[in-house]
């Protein structure tokens, strides 16, 4: 007899960064809610009461920390985590030097969007930032600007212009706490750690800084210039994640996606009588009105039918259901949908 041992790889745990602020918030991108509507059980992790280490009871593969968005892609490139839900802004300040080569990224997860911004006062007579900088080039006091994207807005700001014609190739001056490099100190780019808006009403001649509505910008007196890029939170991996890991990696963003994926959908059953059945099922397959087709079950007047149906197509099939003679109509909001 011949006995073959069957030797299976054991994967170590996988190191997830979720977000601290605003995208575990419940009114911007509440990570914890997601988790949960993707079917992990997450104690630690409730918006407003974190936990620096945080326990996903019912996945034992998956170890997770409390991170800060600012400090999440740097954890990555050093193997401290190996995958973060993070937005790409604070990914493009960190991979500025790289390209991109050590951070990938699994997935965008569609929540958390923003846009990094210039702003300066709203009563300032200028239209653009090249505008501003030849506005401003006889100036003899250094134009201040802060922000916390030093290393995107350095980029901006050299790429830009009108900078290019008042100061040439020269690198403007970055602060970030007691570093400073850069060769033009007429253009000094600082960090600012947070509350970037108030920083103009104490005297800064430009900000650059993250929006979504640019309410709180107008709150503070403030316009935006340009848009530097537009951001939303996704699911990165760093250098650490490979192989078995990089298949967990995909799995987690599958079910994370899932429950994004689920909340432009509803989930409708209802009742039709059997002599209407083909006439129904035509229509909701013609309209669009199911994912692949309706589930139905015959009974012995009538059926009950169940379709998955984008939202913004509901009032059109509710209609198009009742002038069928349609009855007892439930719909009900899903937690997950993966295709």
């Amino acid at each position: 007899m011949v006995i073959i041992k069957v030797i299976f790889k054991r994967m170590e745990k996988i190191v997830l960064g979720l977000p601290k602020g605003s995208l575990n918030n419940v009114n911007r991108g509440n990570t914890y809610q997601l988790f949960v509507d993707a079917g992990y059980e997450v104690k630690g992790y409730e918006p407003g009461h974190e936990s620096y280490e945080i326990i996903i009871s019912n996945d034992p593969e998956i170890k997770a920390y409390l991170t800060r968005p600012q400090s999440a892609p740097v954890e990555l490139n050093r193997g401290m985590i190996d995958i973060a839900i993070i937005g790409e802004d604070w990914v493009k300040e960190e991979s500025i030097a790289n390209q991109d080569k050590f951070i990938k990224k699994i997935g965008d997860l569609n929540y958390g969007q923003t846009k990094l911004v210039v702003a300066v006062p709203d009563n300032a007579s200028y239209d653009s930032l090249s505008d501003f900088f030849k506005a401003n080039q006889t100036r003899e006091t250094p134009i201040l600007c802060f922000t916390e994207y030093p290393n995107l807005t350095r980029q901006h700001v050299m790429n830009n212009e009108g900078y290019r014609e008042v100061f040439g190739n020269s690198v403007p001056l970055v602060q970030v706490r007691g570093l400073i490099n850069g060769d033009n100190q007429k253009v000094q780019i600082i960090n600012s750690d947070g509350a970037t808006e108030v920083y103009i009403a104490k005297g800064a001649d430009l900000i650059v800084d993250n929006t979504q509505t640019g309410g709180s910008l107008k709150k503070a007196g403030l316009k935006v210039l340009e848009t530097i890029m537009e951001s939303s939170a996704g699911l990165y991996a760093g250098p650490s994640c490979t192989d078995l890991k990089m298949e967990k990696a995909e799995m987690i963003f599958e079910q994370l996606f899932g429950a994004v994926n689920a909340r432009k959908y509803f989930d409708v059953k209802f009742n039709v009588s059997n002599k209407n059945m083909i006439l129904v099922k035509d229509f909701l397959l013609s309209g669009g009105f199911c994912s692949d087709e309706p589930t139905i079950v015959e009974g012995n007047s009538f059926s009950q039918v169940n379709v998955l149906i984008p939202k913004n197509k509901f009032p059109e099939m509710l209609k198009g259901i009742k002038s069928f003679g349609a009855s007892a109509i439930i719909r009900e909001t899903l937690k997950q949908y993966v295709k």
